[in-house]
């Protein structure tokens, strides 16, 4: 007993916006992760420092904790 044969599903998109979009992800063409320059981790650079999100997250605790400690001294 045969299977019917399956229709080839239509397409969606064309195949020119296909090979297109492969192309704008290529490897070559992507951006390259920025390193944080404490850990050396990847970060995504969103801040404008190159700081992980560990290292971004240590960075603000440092100084809350530096803040709350000026008035104590005084």
């Amino acid at each position: 007993m045969r299977r019917k044969a399956q229709p080839k599903p239509e397409t969606v998109v064309p195949a020119e916006l296909l090979e297109q979009a492969k192309r704008s992800i290529s490897p070559d063409r992507l951006k390259k992760a920025a390193k944080c320059s404490v850990c050396g981790t990847e970060t995504s650079d969103a801040g404008g420092e190159p700081l992980c999100w560990v290292c971004r997250r240590l960075k603000i605790s440092a100084w809350h904790e530096t803040e709350q400690q000026i008035p104590l001294q005084e």
